[in-house]
């Protein structure tokens, strides 16, 4: 294939991968003219359409979703080789993309790299704040966070953080003229602030233990986010409770500013993750990354 093919196809999967064009064009640095010419241009030459284009949005067409699904992961293991080649020389440089949560980027990510990156400026990280679950190498990222129960068993995980305790909390003046929940029944009663999941559009359930047992209690509130700092401000201010993990709210229940209750109910998380694909050769820049941000606790 010529070379004007392999640009012009990562355009179009640029294009296919975020469905805008628009979203394409700022992502890339083009025109959206410029990014619809070198589509159609590509469509022509291979003379089949692969993108459905309407007013409203864009989508991979049968022959479309093929390439995205077949072509770029050969095109991310290109990179990958060209990367570790790179490598070989006195520095370790290249783009690290990061997928996580605005709450863990900002506690454990940002916290670890801000002292190493400036040993190593050939190294860029790219950090994208998240809340859905990301394929990542579909989406070209070289690291994503999850807590470690979520990471798929193909990729190759290193822990972040220690098992982290979750916690149904409350400001003191919610308490005030409220009692104090002892159960799910009475969860029920209670303004419970709720979280939007960025992946499948539902609720989330919270999940518990009752009497050890696993359980997921479906409640129901005011309020609903889809970020655990919108969630957390609002337990502050005494709108309702929040079921939040102990690195979200523990220093605010430790001051005083939350009370913790339903202690028993609350289970631990098994710790987050950083995760990535297991290629044959991972650059030096990724592990200096990795390790900068692993456990050593």
């Amino acid at each position: 294939m010529a070379r004007d093919n392999i640009s012009d196809i990562l355009v179009f999967l640029a294009v296919a991968r975020e469905r805008s064009f628009t979203r394409a064009a700022a992502k890339l640095g083009m025109t959206q003219s410029a990014l619809s010419h070198i589509v159609r241009a590509l469509e022509s030459r291979m003379g089949v359409r692969l993108l459905t284009r309407t007013t409203r949005s864009v989508s991979p067409t049968e022959a479309g979703e093929r390439l995205l699904q077949n072509v770029a992961p050969r095109l991310q293991e290109i990179d990958a080789e060209i990367a570790a080649i790179s490598e070989l020389g006195d520095k370790p440089s290249g783009l690290i993309r990061i997928t996580s949560t605005d709450h863990v980027i900002d506690n454990f990510l940002w916290p670890r790299l801000a002292p190493v990156l400036p040993q190593y400026p050939d190294i860029q990280v790219e950090i994208s704040s998240d809340y859905r679950m990301i394929d990542i190498a579909a989406e070209r990222y070289d690291i994503g966070v999850r807590w470690g129960d979520q990471v798929d068993k193909d990729m190759i995980a290193v822990r972040l953080t220690p098992d982290i305790k979750t916690m149904i909390v409350g400001s003191p003046s919610y308490f005030a003229h409220r009692p104090v929940p002892t159960s799910v029944q009475d969860l029920m009663k209670h303004n419970c602030v709720q979280l939007r999941l960025a992946s499948k559009g539902g609720v989330y359930a919270w999940e518990l233990l009752q009497e050890g047992r696993p359980i997921e209690a479906r409640l129901r509130g005011q309020f609903t986010f889809n970020s655990v700092y919108q969630m957390r401000n609002a337990a502050l201010s005494g709108s309702g409770l929040a079921y939040l993990t102990e690195d979200v709210v523990g220093d605010h229940v430790r001051e005083g500013r939350l009370v913790s209750v339903m202690e028993d109910w609350c289970p631990s998380f098994p710790g987050l993750h950083a995760y990535y694909p297991s290629r044959r050769h991972s650059s030096r820049a990724l592990g200096l990354v990795i390790d900068a941000i692993r456990y050593k606790g």
